[in-house]
C-alpha cells in the first residue's frame, strides 16, 4: 500500500516538485521540534484528550442521575412495603364517621370508625398516601416513613399540653382540637 503522497501522485492530483517541497517542510519542523527543548503540542492529541474529559464527564453525570432515579425506586418500593404491612383497619359498620385533613391544597375524608379517629386526633394513628388513596398506620411507622420521604405522611397529630393561665376567663372550656367541618 502507498503512502497517501504516492496515492496523489498517481492521480495526479499534486506534482513531484509539491511533494518534495512537502516532505522538506516536515523534516525542517522536526529538526526544529528536536533541537529546541520546548515541547510541541500537538492540537489534535489535545483536542482529542478534551473531548475524552467531556465525555468522561458527561458519563459521570448519567451515572449520577441513574443512581439517583434508582435510589428514588427503592426508597418508594420501602415506603410501599411499611405501609401495606402497617396498616391498620379504618372500621366497617354503621357507627364510622369522616375524618376530614388536608393533602396539599385539597381537602380530603376518610371514613373512619370512632375509635380510629380518636387515635388519630391523639397521636397514636397516622394518616399515610398509598396512591391514590389513604391509609392509617402506626405512628411509628409513620416516622420510619416521614424519615425516608415527608410527602407520603398526610396526618401525623402530636399532642401538645396546652399551658392556661390562671387569669384566663374561659380555662375551664375544652377546646375541641378534632372539629368537625
Amino acid at each position: 500500500m502507498a503512502s497517501l503522497q504516492d496515492q496523489l501522485l498517481k492521480a495526479g492530483l499534486i506534482d513531484a516538485k509539491k511533494a518534495k517541497q512537502a516532505n522538506k517542510e516536515k523534516r525542517k519542523e522536526t529538526n526544529v521540534a528536536r533541537r529546541s527543548n520546548e515541547e510541541v503540542v500537538d492540537e489534535i492529541k489535545q483536542s482529542a484528550e478534551q473531548a475524552r474529559q467531556e465525555k468522561a464527564e458527561r458519563d459521570r453525570e448519567l451515572n449520577r442521575l441513574r443512581d439517583q432515579e434508582l435510589q428514588q425506586k427503592a426508597i418508594a418500593a420501602q415506603i410501599k412495603q411499611l405501609i401495606e404491612n402497617h396498616r391498620q383497619s379504618k372500621g366497617a359498620g354503621e357507627g364510622d364517621v369522616e375524618y376530614n385533613f388536608t393533602d396539599g391544597k385539597l381537602i380530603k375524608k376518610i371514613r373512619v370508625s370512632k375509635l380510629v379517629q380518636e387515635q388519630i386526633v391523639r397521636g397514636v394513628l397516622a394518616v399515610v398516601k398509598l396512591g391514590e388513596g389513604y391509609e392509617v398506620v402506626p405512628r411509628i411507622v409513620a416516622d420510619k416513613i416521614a424519615q425516608r420521604d415527608e410527602k407520603f405522611v398526610i396526618v401525623a397529630n402530636t399532642k401538645t399540653q396546652q399551658q392556661t393561665e390562671e387569669d384566663d376567663p374561659y380555662k375551664d372550656y375544652v377546646i375541641p382540637d378534632d372539629l368537625m367541618w
